[in-house]
């Protein structure tokens, strides 16, 4: 079996990666147009007879058609992780999050309809907008969109690419919109990497607002074995949600982490609130393990968060060049 993974250098795409290193025999091509957020080392030492690197862009027709003109067989497939993905960014500039978020989809849609080729595609679950605090509902597949942000409306308009080439054109493609991840190999721009390195660093810990939105946290192992188990198990036409009960406001997170740390769980501050900050997220997963049996490994969201502060305390050389330009950047807007 041989599979296209578009992003795969990046957070999630590289951990998806790894997992099928360690768990098939699948041969892999990572396309990836290596932009800030993704990391070449993620994919370092992996054995060269099953991993081949492109470093291309999405959006680029001829070299996306060559490479998955190259799945021939009936099992191959491609996985479409490739996305600019930071909130914070999206809402400086809007820009790259259409172009590749919106026309890379498309420019995938076309080559795997030309070619008939089996098509994943991931997706967030910021699509469906944000549940009130006190709401004890949580997003299900039949959820209504409602996106609040130019990163998550660019999300929701490559879904509804997807769904509408499955219906007019007989793509054989599912859809899976995941919770929050956190895990190795995530910038240091996203919240849990920051609030760690921050204190290796000797820093302090930062909070948008009063920390009362909530985030529902799935560890990246669980994400990557989630869409393993769609791809192979998934109905075509079929979206799936992926979540592992893993609620928690942003106080919470943050006390944590100082906590495992050693820190004083209240040593923090408070920094000016991002704009439009959703207020919580929650994803109800039941048809994802009813229909096809799957489960997360990490039901424990503090022995997954254990494995993640050992892992940025180990890989400094990784994420400390980043360091400094992520934090100027946060400062330049008192956060």
């Amino acid at each position: 079996m041989r599979l296209l993974v578009t992003g795969g250098a990046g957070f999630i795409g590289s951990n998806f990666v790894h997992f099928l290193l360690e768990h098939t025999d699948v041969r892999v091509a990572v396309l990836d147009k290596l932009t800030y957020a993704a990391s070449r080392e993620a994919l370092e030492g992996l054995p060269c007879d099953r991993v081949e690197l492109v470093v291309g862009d999405v959006t680029d027709v001829e070299l996306v058609d060559r490479l998955v003109g190259r799945l021939t067989d009936d099992g191959d497939a491609v996985v479409h992780f490739a996305a600019e993905s930071h909130n914070d960014n999206s809402l400086r500039d809007p820009s790259p999050f259409v172009h590749t978020n919106i026309v890379g989809t498309f420019t995938l849609l076309e080559a795997v309809r030309r070619h008939g080729v089996r098509l994943h595609h991931v997706s967030t679950d910021e699509v469906y907008g944000d549940l009130e605090l006190d709401d004890p509902e949580r997003f299900t597949e039949s959820t209504a969109y409602a996106p609040s942000s130019p990163y998550s409306a660019s999300k929701a308009g490559a879904d509804h690419l997807v769904r509408a080439w499955v219906r007019s054109f007989g793509v054989r493609a599912t859809l899976s919109n995941c919770s929050n991840n956190y895990g190795p190999w995530q910038h240091v721009e996203k919240f849990i990497p920051r609030q760690i390195t921050n204190l290796l660093d000797g820093g302090r810990v930062r909070l948008y607002g009063s920390g009362a939105n909530v985030r529902d946290w799935i560890h990246v192992d669980d994400h990557s074995s989630a869409v393993w188990t769609i791809l192979n198990h998934g109905r075509v036409g079929e979206t799936y949600l992926v979540g592992a009960d893993g609620e928690k406001a942003n106080l919470e997170v943050v006390r944590l982490i100082l906590e495992l740390m050693d820190r004083n769980p209240d040593d923090f501050d408070h920094v000016t609130d991002r704009p439009g900050h959703d207020l919580r997220y929650a994803i109800d997963p039941t048809k994802l393990r009813t229909e096809l049996g799957w489960e997360p490994r990490f039901t424990s969201f503090e022995e997954g968060l254990v494995r993640t502060i050992d892992w940025y305390a180990a890989h400094r050389d990784w994420w400390g060049p980043k360091k400094a330009a992520v934090e100027a950047g946060y400062a330049a807007k008192g956060q």
